[in-house]
């Protein structure tokens, strides 16, 4: 059986539209102009960010200065307050600053419901300091539970949306005020919310911030939003080129410049093509209507008919309990690596397994390996109705 599907906008137009790919809480799809920023850098001003005098090197440091400011933009945050350090990816910045931290904290709190890349740095990062570690529940609705005083002097890790089921940290606001009132801090894992839930990260006031942007339609390349009074606290012990403003025999002086206090999370030469990709990505996020739709409008209709519709079909059971661009759900009838294969030959890609969330799904919810679908911008209301049409016959004759 072949599925044929329309893909109308021009910005996806590389793709077969004989496929469908459903799992952007991996990673997004890029749009074409993002490919052909990176593509115009190579070919036109290949150069080393704040290295050059020349024209190539010129340019490219106003780029890099200009997606800095769109970042802070885009979540909300003032530059005389905020800087943005570039990085490898949402994971390497969390460890980046949980290994940094000064020794002055109590605690260090995070959730049940945490991706790897939060629930594994922060036990390292307790131990390294000596500390307590609390895993406290996430509620249906996505909040936190947790008094007043468990925030005291915490170091408070969490998600602003699950790559499980889409669960938003509908009190982030709170916990951050809460967490500033006991003398903590708070840092949140932005990979999935921050092309979907840009409101609660913007209304909430953070320490740090952490996402990547190939979850955002851009290039393979990691953010840190960070509070310049958090940064200048770190203990800077990452270190290398690009870093210091002078060295002696067995010394040396970090850039203190208020304006560039990034340098101090980017150690050695940058992704810069990455860099400018975001870029892109950032201006198209902005521009971007699907079907003449903004693009919380688009996906919010594409993940209310996906719940409603594979919440008819026999035999699934959904981790959901809403619609959200993000669902997960298993069966009884068919192993769910098996029903990805199977989703596959249709030319349907869907995740399978535990999604880097081991401790809740397998350890405490008990779930078997469970299938994963994850709406993007590149997907229709015709694509989901295939999909979901192609997965009710497979279950039938599992």
């Amino acid at each position: 059986m072949q599925l044929t599907t329309n893909i109308n906008e021009s910005d996806f137009s590389y793709l077969d539209d004989k496929i469908v790919y459903l799992d952007s809480a991996c990673q997004t799809l890029r749009p074409q102009q993002v490919i052909d920023a990176m593509a115009e850098y190579y070919h036109k001003y290949n150069s080393c960010g704040g290295r050059v005098k020349y024209n190539w090197g010129v340019k490219l440091d106003e780029q890099i200065r200009e997606t800095r400011n769109k970042v802070l933009s885009f979540v909300g945050k003032s530059p005389s307050e905020y800087a943005v350090a570039f990085t490898l990816n949402t994971t390497y910045g969390v460890n980046l600053v949980l290994g940094q931290l000064p020794f002055k904290f109590k605690r260090i709190v995070t959730s049940d419901i945490e991706h790897n890349s939060v629930f594994l740095p922060t036990m390292t990062a307790a131990k390294r300091m000596g500390i307590p570690r609390i895993v406290f529940q996430r509620l249906t609705d996505g909040s936190l539970a947790y008094e007043k005083d468990d925030l005291s002097g915490a170091v408070v890790v969490l998600n602003s949306m699950s790559n499980i089921d889409g669960r938003e940290l509908v009190n982030l606001k709170e916990v951050a005020s809460d967490a500033h009132k006991a003398g903590g801090i708070v840092l949140i894992d932005a990979a999935q919310g921050i092309s979907h839930g840009q409101e609660i990260i913007r209304e909430s006031g953070f320490d740090g911030l952490f996402f990547s942007g190939h979850k955002m339609y851009g290039p393979s390349i990691g953010v840190i939003v960070i509070k310049k009074s958090l940064l200048t606290e770190l203990d800077i012990n990452f270190i290398g080129g690009g870093m210091v403003e002078g060295v002696e025999a067995e010394a040396y002086r970090l850039i203190s410049d208020p304006d560039d206090l990034s340098s101090r999370l980017e150690v050695g030469l940058q992704d810069f093509a990455g860099i400018i990709g975001l870029n892109a990505c950032l201006d198209w996020l902005k521009s971007y209507r699907p079907a003449g739709m903004s693009a919380d409008t688009h996906q919010g209709q594409l993940a209310k008919l996906l719940f409603e519709e594979l919440s008819k079909i026999s035999g699934l059971r959904l981790i959901n309990s809403s619609p959200s661009p993000i669902v997960s759900f298993y069966s009884d009838k068919i192993d769910a690596h098996r029903l990805a294969i199977f989703l596959s030959a249709q030319n349907i890609m869907v995740r399978s397994g535990y999604f880097c969330c081991h401790y809740y799904l397998k350890n405490l919810k008990l779930y078997p390996p469970l299938v994963r679908v994850s709406l993007g911008l590149n997907n229709t209301k015709e694509q989901v109705k295939s999909f979901v049409k192609i997965l009710q016959t497979i279950m039938i004759h599992a």
